[in-house]
């Protein structure tokens, strides 16, 4: 499939994602996630709480991606703020999550379009890293925008169990790849995203 160069990639402020823009990322969401326990209603509340409760700097304020095609979403990234904890060093990352594409529009460079925004703004100095859950078959994506595995214990010490793992998806990485990663327990200090 050919790639969409003319795709423009809209920012949408997560602490003030619309109605009708937290209805079209969950009804993408949906599609490509299809679970019983999450239908559109439920990821459509779970968009507009995204951006909740921030309170730190505007640059680092989450934010979703998306590109649309005949107003309809057809590719959604986001992130989330958080201050980790890695070892004793702390670290801010940028939270990669929920980043999809319309499956019918799988192979024109999309995925690397949405992702490219988050990934920026680690480049640019705004994170210490973005830091993701993923699973084996998108690893090969991921490295090729040169993240890389992280093998780190990962917990969330404000969970009601702080020992259990908080994330769904098994792998864990980060990027950019090229940057010294602490070694030490990953502490999210918040649920998993």
């Amino acid at each position: 499939m050919a790639e969409i160069e003319t795709a423009e990639i809209e920012t949408l402020d997560a602490r003030q994602l619309s109605a009708q823009d937290a209805r079209a990322i969950a009804e993408l969401l949906v599609k490509v996630w299809p679970k019983l326990e999450k239908p559109v209603e439920v990821r459509e509340r779970q968009m507009r709480e995204l951006g909740q409760g921030y309170t730190g700097p505007d640059i680092q304020a989450p934010r979703s991606f998306v590109i649309r095609e005949n107003g309809i979403v057809i590719a959604h990234a986001a992130f989330v703020t958080r201050t980790i904890l890695v070892g004793s060093q702390e670290l801010t990352i940028a939270g990669l999550t929920r980043v999809c594409t319309d499956p019918s529009k799988r192979g024109m460079g999309l995925g690397e379009k949405i992702v490219r925004p988050v990934l920026d703004l680690v480049d640019q100095g705004v994170f210490d890293f973005s830091y993701f859950q993923t699973t084996p078959q998108v690893v090969p994506f991921y490295e090729r925008l040169a993240a890389v595995l992280t093998t780190n214990r990962v917990v969330n010490s404000l969970a009601v169990d702080p020992r259990a793992y908080p994330f769904w998806d098994e792998l864990q990485m980060r990027y950019p790849a090229d940057r010294p990663w602490p070694e030490g327990v990953i502490d999210l200090r918040g649920p998993g995203f």
